[in-house]
């Protein structure tokens, strides 16, 4: 029995999902073995998804979103360090109720990378999502090394709203390490950088920005990839209209300008963390997240989850605080089927508020199921 969930966002963390579900699985058959493997699809939780799987938690002090200095981490094992954006540039790192569209930085985000590279890391597993920021990767790339120069020569300011001062880009005090590493961006969107589809039109508002604001934003980070065709050549536009360059605000877009390679989030993440041999061990997977929706189908955990094991002709459940899918478009995506904690519980805050034990009596039924 193998547990491979993602976290139920706001009420139980990946680790918890798994612990819950074993609790009640074993309440009905007291001597199960159960295999739990908590998975992240590159966003927040990526980091103790790995730490969960063996990796050694390694914590740096860096600058938030907005400057403050915060303490982040990162996991590393084997050469293989996991990095994830959200630790030092997501939106929890903003106090609640603000948001800083324009001003909102990565440079917290290029820190992790630089101390990841400095720990000795080989290979970087970057998971961007839920971000504050629509930067470009611009603070990312200066605490790396690169220089963003307005006409006077003097640092533009942070955030995306200052690129639009950008007059000169230096690319060439990069990281000297950055050439010697692999670089995966690890994420389960494809945006361009601009344009209808790109990092401002379509994830701008969830960040507090306005129409004024989306519209600025798209113009500077439309401006900063055409400066930088200055140091980096036709690549600079070739990456801006590159899938996963609007990933997290444009930091994928800064990202493939230091040779990442984009890959799905939780196709990365299954192979750092050493899914397909638990899968081989398992008779019956369990996975899930807080809400099974239209959204889950694109790429993220419990849908990668299903699509290995329907790849190995292992069962998969799901489990799930909400279901917004119905039976045959489950069943397409792999699921046998799914467990929501409104079923058990109708009342939807007790769900939030008491996911665990909730989980618990959703998990009996499952073992009920499957396994009696």
């Amino acid at each position: 029995m193998l547990v491979a969930a993602d976290k139920f966002k706001g009420s139980l963390t990946a680790v918890e999902v798994a612990e819950r579900v074993t609790a009640g699985l074993r309440r009905v058959l007291p001597d199960l073995e159960v295999e739990a493997l908590p998975v992240a699809d590159g966003g927040d939780g990526t980091v103790a998804a790995a730490v969960a799987a063996g990796f050694e938690r390694r914590e740096v002090r860096v600058a938030g979103p907005l400057g403050d200095e915060v303490t982040a981490a990162f996991a590393l094992r084997d050469g293989t360090a996991v990095v994830e954006m959200a630790e030092a540039s997501g939106l929890q790192r903003l106090p609640a109720g603000v948001f800083a569209p324009l001003t909102a930085s990565t440079y917290g985000s290029g820190e992790l990378l630089r101390a990841a590279l400095d720990a000795g890391a080989r290979t970087i597993v970057f998971g961007v999502g839920g971000s504050a920021t629509t930067d470009g990767g611009a603070g990312m790339l200066s605490a790396l090394g690169a220089r963003f120069l307005d006409a006077a020569g003097e640092p533009v300011p942070p955030g995306g709203g200052g690129l639009a001062e950008l007059a000169t880009a230096d690319l060439s005090g990069l990281h000297p390490r950055l050439a010697e590493i692999e670089l995966v961006l690890a994420s389960d969107v494809d945006n361009p950088l601009t344009g209808p589809k790109g990092a401002p039109a379509v994830y701008g508002p969830q960040k507090g920005a306005s129409p004024e604001d989306v519209a600025a934003l798209d113009a500077a980070l439309a401006h900063f990839a055409k400066v930088l065709q200055g140091p980096a050549g036709a690549k600079a536009a070739d990456h801006a209209a590159s899938p996963g360059a609007g990933a997290a605000g444009g930091i994928g877009y800064g990202a493939l300008l230091l040779g990442a390679r984009f890959r799905p989030g939780i196709e990365v993440m299954l192979d750092v963390l050493g899914f397909a041999p638990a899968l081989e061990r398992a008779d019956l997977v369990v996975t899930g997240e807080g809400s099974l929706d239209e959204q889950t189908l694109h790429g993220k955990a419990p849908a990668g989850v299903a699509a290995a094991a329907r790849a190995a002709d292992k069962d998969v459940v799901a489990v799930c605080g909400r279901l917004a899918l119905p039976p045959q478009t489950l069943g397409r995506a792999g699921f046998r089927r799914a467990y929501p904690l409104t079923d058990a519980e109708p009342d939807v805050a007790k769900c939030i508020a008491e996911a665990g034990p909730i989980l618990e009596r959703v998990a009996e039924r499952i073992a009920r199921d499957f396994l009696t």
